[in-house]
């Protein structure tokens, strides 16, 4: 058995997405506010929404949330969890006991084969063979969790509602953000982008020849 794994990041949409209906809500709740309900009919959905993202009234956004998964490295959820007006769920390194083969996260700056990837990987080595030793030992996980790296992988359940999304994109899929993080929001972008019409539509991804920003992101 591997002491270590290296891993890819990985995004799991977990609330199941059906487009239209996200609209539909907004719309359904969105002509409360000047009791318009009776204009509600076939495909008035779609241009009520439009009209909310051009006038800039996203707050009816705030009633339809999302839940995403992410595998990802511990650094990259220090990040995320920056983000306000969320929910999150994380995989503890105070209870879990990684003694056996313990996973990382690949850095997409690092090609596997190159020097620099030698020297992060002989690095994540070498911790798993501290932590292992002091878990043997008979350190708590909760203790011997000090000596592991923010490439550790870890797991995060992350729940923001539309409009927090968007500001997440912004935040998060731009050149100036940091590369790992982009590796797992711009997936996500685009998988939204694909379920929900309208919402996310003013997010043009473009590519970039830069290696360590691959993409970048015209709002």
């Amino acid at each position: 058995m591997n002491l270590i794994e290296v891993i890819k990041p990985q995004v799991f949409i977990e609330t199941p997405i059906h487009g239209q209906k996200v609209l539909q809500i907004i719309e359904r709740f969105g002509r409360i506010s000047h009791k318009s309900e009776d204009k509600i009919g076939p495909g008035t959905a779609k241009t009520f929404v439009e009209n909310l993202l051009k006038m800039g009234h996203e707050s009816v956004l705030e009633h339809v949330s999302i839940s995403v998964r992410f595998i990802c490295d511990r650094g990259v959820s220090h990040e995320l969890v920056r983000h306000r007006l969320a929910a999150y769920t994380q995989e503890s390194t105070r209870y879990c006991n990684y003694a056996g083969t313990i996973k990382f996260i690949k850095p997409l700056f690092y090609k596997k084969g190159t020097e620099d990837y030698q020297i992060w990987y002989q690095s994540c080595l070498a911790s798993a063979e501290t932590y292992t030793t002091l878990i043997k030992r008979g350190s708590k996980p909760e203790e011997a969790r000090s000596v592991l790296p923010n490439s550790l992988k870890t797991e995060i359940v992350s729940t923001f509602n539309l409009r927090q999304w968007r500001h997440v994109f912004k935040m998060r899929c731009q050149k100036a953000a940091h590369p790992q993080i982009r590796e797992i929001m711009i997936p996500t972008l685009k998988r939204f982008q694909k379920r929900i019409p309208i919402i996310f539509d003013d997010f043009i991804i473009v590519k970039n020849q830069s290696l360590s920003f691959p993409f970048y992101l015209k709002n």
